[in-house]
């Protein structure tokens, strides 16, 4: 069959959708638990923030300045940080849901 642009286009929308189905266990799991693990940290943070009421002023932009530089020095795909920078990431998102279910919570 002829590669066609509209082929190669649908292939890559179905390696973005459905690629990781084809990647390994291992792949997997460390994904599942550094997302589950940004998430429990951070909820576990925010809710201290909460609780005691100070500070909320330096640390916002302070954590809104650590998830920036998280997305931005995102190594090159030939890299041996690669695999770290993933997990980190995976964390910043587990972060991100962490915030965003506080805020579904305190109505805001």
């Amino acid at each position: 069959m002829q590669k066609t642009k509209f082929s190669k286009i649908n292939d890559q929308f179905t390696e973005i959708l459905f690629g990781f189905l084809s990647s390994s266990w291992k792949s997997k799991s460390i994904n599942i638990i550094s997302v589950l693990t940004g998430y429990f940290l951070f909820a576990n943070f925010v809710t201290k923030f909460i609780s005691e009421g100070r500070n909320e002023l330096i640390m916002v932009p302070i954590i809104i300045l650590i998830i920036e530089l998280i997305i931005r020095i995102k190594p090159s795909s030939d890299s041996s940080l690669l695999k770290l920078w993933s997990i980190v990431d995976k964390a910043r998102i587990g972060a991100t849901y962490a915030v965003i279910l506080e805020a579904f919570k305190l109505g805001s």
